[in-house]
Formats: structure tokens, sequence, C-alpha cells
């Protein structure tokens, strides 16, 4: 079908423009690129470098509990007493029995000067009363030895007692504390990259809605030259076709939140508790 006579200067109008457009090329590179992505927002940055330096941090608390854990098992058995004992201990016994013995000494003075005195020194009355103090004398020095060394064995069981509380105590302190490192360390790395990666969203929005705005410029004088054939069609009565995509796309807000909120999820995935 024929142009008719008043759409032919038209016609070469629209064909010159097209030559025109078309000859010269379209710099994509002002639209496309690695200037188009967001990059990794500080506060992101800042969540990673706290992450791996907190690796390990609770390790030192962990190790003190360990620590106290073989301090504690150490506190038991029938033989945990003895690392307990006062080392003066012995000094004590020493003491205690010379004292106990010079005292024994002197009774047994006493009942010689009585002998004496009652003119039986020597005799088998004094005899007697020498055995029966003696063997009364060594009744009680066992029993007081025993009684010093009860003492000193009761002491030392009361402090491997308490040794083993305090070491279990200090154990569980420890481990509360490697926990809580870990447990805070964790907060503060989820709550910064979900922060960061919601900035880190927003900067995407203004970048791809600047791209499109670069995209959309670049296409522009194509689409007006489509809708100006496309008109020049109807005039001549070959219909009007489709004008072409430009790859607008959806929302550039929407698909950036979108993906904040993707990236704040695995931040909460990978760190949080």
């Amino acid at each position: 079908m024929a142009l008719p006579d008043y759409l032919q200067d038209t016609a070469k109008d629209f064909a010159k423009q097209l030559t025109a457009t078309t000859s010269v090329p379209i710099n994509t590179g002002t639209f496309t690129g690695r200037q188009f992505v967001a990059g990794e927002d500080p506060m992101q940055t800042q969540a990673i470098n706290l992450a791996t330096s907190g690796v390990g941090s609770y390790q030192p608390f962990l190790t003190a509990a360990q620590g106290a854990v073989q301090q504690q098992a150490a506190s038991t058995g029938p033989q945990a007493f003895q690392q307990f004992m006062s080392p003066f201990q012995q000094q004590v016994i020493d003491t205690t029995l010379a004292d106990f013995d010079r005292q024994a000494a002197m009774g047994r003075q006493n009942i010689r000067d009585q002998a004496r005195t009652a003119g039986a020194f020597g005799g088998g009355r004094e005899g007697v009363q020498m055995a029966e103090f003696d063997a009364g004398n060594l009744r009680n020095r066992a029993s007081l030895l025993a009684q010093l060394q009860q003492q000193g064995f009761t002491q030392a069981n009361q402090l491997a007692q308490q040794n083993f509380q305090n070491q279990g105590n200090l154990a569980a302190q420890q481990f509360g504390l490697s926990n809580f490192l870990r447990g805070s360390l964790g907060q503060d790395v989820s709550a910064l990259g979900n922060l960061g990666a919601f900035r880190q969203g927003l900067d995407q929005a203004n970048l791809t809605a600047n791209q499109q705005a670069l995209r959309t410029a670049a296409f522009e004088p194509m689409r007006r030259l489509d809708a100006y054939g496309a008109g020049l069609g109807r005039l001549a009565g070959f219909g009007a076709s489709p004008l072409p995509d430009t790859g607008s796309g959806a929302s550039p807000l929407a698909t950036a939140l979108s993906t904040a909120t993707g990236l704040a999820g695995i931040f909460g995935k990978l760190y949080g508790n």
C-alpha cells in the first residue's frame, strides 16, 4: 500500500530522523555497570569486623572455667584434705605435747617429793603411784594427740569442701561470662548488620532510580521516534506497532527495600540468638 501524497514529506522526515537516531550507538555504560550497585555500608563493615575479631574471644573465660573444674576435681577423694593441712600443724602438736610432757615430769617429781617426805621414797607404794601416774599420763597424752590431729583433719576437710564449692562457683561464673560475651557480640553484630543492610538498601534505591533515569534518557529519542512512526502508520492506515520496552522494570525503591530486608534476615540468622 502506497503512502498518500500528503504523507510523503512526513515519511521522508521520519526516515531521516530514523537514520540519524539509529546511526549513533547508545552508550550503555552510562546506565549499566558496578557504579549502580550499592557498596557495603560502614555499619555492615563494622559488623563483619566485630564478628571476625570476636571469634574465640570467649576462650579465656572458657579456659578459666575448665581450670576451675580441674581444681574442683582435685578437691575430692579421700586424700583431698591433705593439701589443706596447715604447714604449722606438726609444730602445734610438738609444742603442745612438749608442754604436756613437762607437766607430766613435774607430776612425777611431785610424787617423788611426797614419797620422800613420807619416808617411803623408793618403796612399793611410790612405785604403784608412779605406775598409775604413767599409765594415766600415756592415756591422756594419746587422747590429746588424737584430739589435735582430729582438729587439723576437720579444719583441712572443711577447707577442702569450701574450695570445692568455690571452684564450682568460679567455673559457673566463667561459663556465664563466656556465654554472655558470645550472646552480646551476636546481638551487636546482628544490630549493626540489620541497620547496615537497610541503609545499603536505601542507597541501592537511589542508584537504581538514577540508573533508570539515565536509561530512559538514552532511549528517549528512539521512543519519541517510535511514537512518531506509529502515528505516521496510523495516518497511513497501517495500524500501530507497540512501543519497545526500555527496561524500566519495577519500582527501584520497592526492589531495593526487598533486597535490604533479605540482607537483614541473613545477618539475623548468622549472628542473632
